[in-house]
């Protein structure tokens, strides 16, 4: 993995240099991880354009997940929409990836956050293929996970919460300990559920299938 930089990130509503796009050590989202967050992919065209991936989507699910969280949101979708655009402009990137991100700022400490600021940052770099090109080429290896994906009625599993990829990130690190490129999870049934960091699909007799999200 490349380390991610660039040269301006989206804020609090303006946008700074990279350097200074800084938070303090009693941010409440970096000890509970309670935050939410999207993934989302701008490529570049055939004619030379780019064209970011289900953008409008992917902000909806941001705003989803904060509401399951009991967050709200400072800035209006349409507002973080142009900061998605405006952020791969600043960067001079005609294809690369968008992190929206909302966390909590710091102020008080404990389980409730009580008044502390929600703040919002919209952050670009360029990030090629999640498992590499020679992934994509020849393939991977992949290990069943000693460990589950999240019951669903633990929490709210349908938010992207930050604090949920705990758990993807130990079934990664097992895996590559263990000689492989990827964790497959099972959920608490038993059953295939995903990746630590993607869905699966498999294609047989031309039939796409998927596990459910119920």
């Amino acid at each position: 993995m490349v380390a991610v930089s660039g040269k301006r990130i989206w804020l609090d509503g303006r946008f700074v240099d990279w350097s200074e796009a800084r938070v303090h050590v009693l941010t409440h989202t970096l000890h509970y991880g309670l935050g939410v967050f999207e993934g989302i992919r701008c490529y570049k065209t055939a004619d030379g354009r780019s064209a970011i991936f289900r953008l409008g989507d992917h902000l909806r699910r941001l705003y989803d997940s904060a509401h399951i969280n009991l967050m709200q949101v400072p800035f209006s979708r349409e507002v973080v929409e142009e900061a998605c655009l405006e952020a791969l402009r600043q960067n001079d990137l005609p294809e690369g990836y968008l992190r929206p991100l909302v966390f909590i700022g710091d102020g008080e400490m404990g389980l409730n956050p009580g008044g502390n600021a929600i703040r919002v940052a919209v952050i670009a770099w360029p990030w090629g293929r999640y498992l590499g090109e020679e992934g994509i080429q020849r393939g991977i290896r992949a290990k069943v996970s000693t460990f589950s994906r999240h019951h669903v009625n633990a929490k709210m599993t349908k938010g992207k919460t930050c604090g949920d990829y705990v758990n993807s990130i130990l079934a990664k690190r097992e895996a590559l300990l263990d000689g492989y490129d990827e964790a497959i999870l099972l959920d608490t049934q038993g059953l295939v559920s995903e990746a630590s960091g993607e869905n699966i699909f498999v294609v047989r007799d031309r039939v796409l299938a998927t596990p459910s999200t119920l």
